[in-house]
């Protein structure tokens, strides 16, 4: 895997040094993104992190019982998988440099339509819809107390009563967050792809609906989907390699 993490670290350099990385401005996150050898979750983002290694030690433990104020288990305990998708989503918003590039813009610690994948997804709904939860919009469906603690307005059911289908659910639990991405290919996973093909997501966010555009994202679409062929490929060999040892 040496390989393929010495690729990994390059495209993050590459990202840090085209674009300074820089952090969400929510209360946990910092100004910039700094290395956190010592983290005990998140460690994707371990060599240019937003959030401190402390703060994933909330998430280091399970069942995770909560993260700042905010209770996981107002309906029970999460399963694992569902946990791990939780994680995931927590671990992008706290410390990923990458997340900035789709800040809310009436609200700079919030994000405003990140692209995901159709797979991840479809991938978190499968793994959360035999859990039980009493809200749609976990940023603003909650009641709060005056600890700033969340409480249940209603039942509690489960993800698969709550959401119809992984679209559903990316796209209502965060809000206005994550949106479901058109492409296979220029959108996050949340995992060690994202830094390699962040660049052909940021061109496609920024291109316009014009007939031009139309045809550079095709040809985006094309080359993000070769750079991804190739990680595969190589993460693949580096895999038969450590196999052989």
């Amino acid at each position: 895997m040496l390989k393929f993490s010495v690729l990994l670290l390059l495209a993050i350099v590459t990202v840090s040094a085209s674009k300074r990385p820089r952090c969400l401005k929510g209360p946990t996150h910092k100004s910039r993104a700094t290395p956190e050898p010592d983290m005990q979750e998140c460690t994707l983002y371990n060599k240019s992190s937003c959030c401190h290694a402390q703060f994933t030690n909330q998430l280091a433990q399970s069942p995770v019982i909560k993260v700042q104020n905010i209770y996981w288990n107002r309906c029970g305990n999460l399963s694992e998988s569902c946990e791990n998708y939780m994680k995931k989503m927590e671990c992008f918003y706290r410390c990923s440099p990458l997340a900035a590039q789709w800040a809310d813009r009436n609200y700079s610690a919030g994000l405003d339509s990140v692209p995901m994948c159709q797979k991840f997804c479809d991938g978190w709904y499968e793994a959360c819809k035999n859990d039980f939860t009493c809200v749609n919009n976990w940023l603003t469906d909650w009641e709060i107390d005056e600890k700033g603690e969340n409480h249940c307005k209603d039942e509690c059911i489960r993800y698969s009563q709550m959401y119809s289908n992984g679209t559903d659910l990316c796209e209502r639990m965060w809000g206005n967050s994550l949106k479901v991405s058109k492409s296979t290919c220029r959108c996050l996973n949340l995992n060690e792809n994202d830094a390699s093909l962040f660049k052909y997501m940021v061109q496609d966010s920024s291109s316009s609906s014009s007939s031009s555009s139309s045809s550079s994202s095709s040809s985006e679409e094309r080359a993000c989907h070769k750079k991804f062929f190739r990680l595969e490929q190589l993460k693949a060999a580096e895999e038969e390699e450590l196999e052989k040892e």
